[in-house]
């Protein structure tokens, strides 16, 4: 025993309790959060993997009325018919044609309309403009499909209308029967629909950052410009990355009801999408191995583009998102 200010302390033990570190310990210690995320986790499995069973259809012929073990087993034979066809080459063009402008567009617009209403002083006019620029993504793409339709219309459209009335063209044009201008409107819509939804991300993470680098900032004379280029963008780098990449995971997964709603059979060579080749070629045709191995490619693929761009930003700007 070793006396210390009178009280005798026993040699060798610690006076702070030794906390635990092992697993359980922090699920013990966490619990409730565990099971505040455990029906998400469930809902996951049940949407997400648990219909992984289905992808045995792939490398069947598959036949409606047997189970999946009493098909006949055809390997790779839906993938090689896939591969064969010309139809799949062209899809898969304007996919990534409209995947791209859709994720550089998409992905540029929502980032400056952030910073530029950060920028915005008057409280009111601020939550107004970010209210009006976020309702679309709550609109159906019926709806914006056909408000966009009718606002290219010949028959006193939005778009016709001005543009004659400022003296640009001398006639109506028929801007969704125009292929090279499709994937065009595709993008514009989108980035309309989606625009103020993608910026309230920017936005909370604008919000994070401290008010007294602001301040530091323009104690030392530095503009608005300034401002936005050394404190709030690298403010938001994270932020950034981490979206891009998911964005990069998801860039052959656009879906196909844009494409679907606005387009047309004087369009279809520029309109037809992956997921909308699928859908036609395999479901409506009751080819159900041959659309499952459809969705096969996209998925594997998504999930390469997905590592490949988390390998990528991890490496050369330490960012990612695993």
């Amino acid at each position: 025993m070793k006396a210390m200010s009178g009280v005798a302390i026993p040699q060798g033990k610690s006076q702070t309790p030794r906390k635990g570190s092992g697993f359980w310990f922090r699920f013990y210690q966490n619990r409730y959060l565990y099971l505040m995320s455990l029906p998400f986790v469930v809902w996951v499995f049940i949407f997400s993997y648990l219909p992984l069973w289905g992808w045995l259809m792939a490398f069947q012929k598959y036949k409606p009325g047997k189970s999946i073990f009493e098909q006949q087993w055809v390997g790779f034979e839906q993938f090689k018919t896939l591969f064969q066809d010309d139809t799949f080459y062209l899809v898969m063009r304007n996919t990534l044609a409209m995947s791209f402008m859709g994720l550089i567009a998409g992905f540029i617009v929502p980032i400056v309309f952030a910073l530029l209403l950060n920028e915005v002083r008057h409280m009111f006019f601020k939550r107004f403009v970010q209210t009006i620029s976020y309702l679309p993504h709550f609109v159906s793409w019926v709806v914006v499909s056909s408000i966009v339709s009718k606002m290219l219309s010949t028959d006193n459209g939005v778009v016709n209308d001005l543009l004659m009335w400022l003296g640009f063209i001398d006639e109506p044009i028929q801007y969704l029967a125009q292929e090279k201008l499709f994937w065009g409107i595709v993008t514009v819509s989108d980035v309309w629909k989606e625009m103020g939804w993608n910026t309230i991300i920017y936005l909370a993470a604008i919000s994070g950052i401290g008010a007294e680098l602001y301040e530091a900032a323009r104690v030392d004379g530095a503009s608005r410009l300034r401002q936005i280029w050394h404190i709030t963008l690298p403010g938001i780098r994270s932020t950034i990355t981490i979206l891009l990449i998911m964005s990069i995971g998801h860039l052959i997964s656009i879906g196909f009801e844009k494409q679907f709603l606005l387009g047309n059979n004087m369009v279809r060579d520029y309109s037809q999408v992956l997921d909308l080749y699928a859908l036609q070629y395999g479901l409506q045709m009751s080819r159900y191995s041959f659309g499952t191995a459809v969705n096969i490619f996209n998925s594997v693929v998504s999930v390469i583009l997905l590592f490949t761009a988390n390998g990528l930003f991890k490496r050369f700007t330490k960012e990612s998102i695993m």
